[in-house]
């Protein structure tokens, strides 16, 4: 399949590929977290407050990908099941930090070594030179995207690797 028009051939467009990528990580961490009975968000989660306790809903969902409201209810769900606990009254301002119960540190423990799993089998193909080359070029990818950096003379680059001549 080649280029048509003034489209994007996608046989040789990196966003094409890593959208690829994206995807079929999602789906493999699907894979191996059903069984758990935990979806790819409900995990990030977990992960997320274990790895940074007292972060807000707003932080949470960020990080998670997800809109505020998404997290809201996931965080509902993961308090009302006994993975998360969350204060009544906020200690200072707003927020309502939540936090891991025993339940939600046992089941966050099987999920990540499932993830970590899927991570070994995405990257068994890569040296190690090639893993951190990998690494140095998304976060570099990720520094442009989010600094606004320029798609070329005359136009500001899109979240898909498109021009926009605005």
């Amino acid at each position: 399949m080649g280029k048509t028009g003034d489209g994007i051939d996608l046989d040789t467009s990196l966003g094409y590929v890593l959208k690829e990528a994206s995807s079929a990580l999602r789906t493999a961490m699907e894979e191996v977290l059903r069984p758990l009975g935990m979806s790819v968000t409900h995990y990030s989660c977990l992960e997320l407050l274990a790895q940074r306790p007292g972060m807000s809903n707003s932080e949470l969902a960020r990080g998670a990908f997800v809109t505020r409201q998404t997290m809201n209810v996931l965080l509902q769900n993961l308090e009302r099941e006994g993975y998360v606990t969350r204060p009544t009254e906020a200690r200072v301002g707003k927020a309502l930090p939540a936090q891991l119960t025993p339940l939600g540190r046992e089941s966050l423990e099987k999920a990540t070594e499932a993830v970590r799993s899927v991570e070994v089998r995405m990257l068994s193909g890569m040296t190690e030179a090639e893993r951190r080359a990998a690494f140095r070029s998304l976060r570099s990818m990720i520094h442009s995207l989010r600094d606004g950096g320029s798609g070329g003379p005359g136009g500001r680059g899109t979240s898909d690797g498109t021009r926009s001549d605005a």
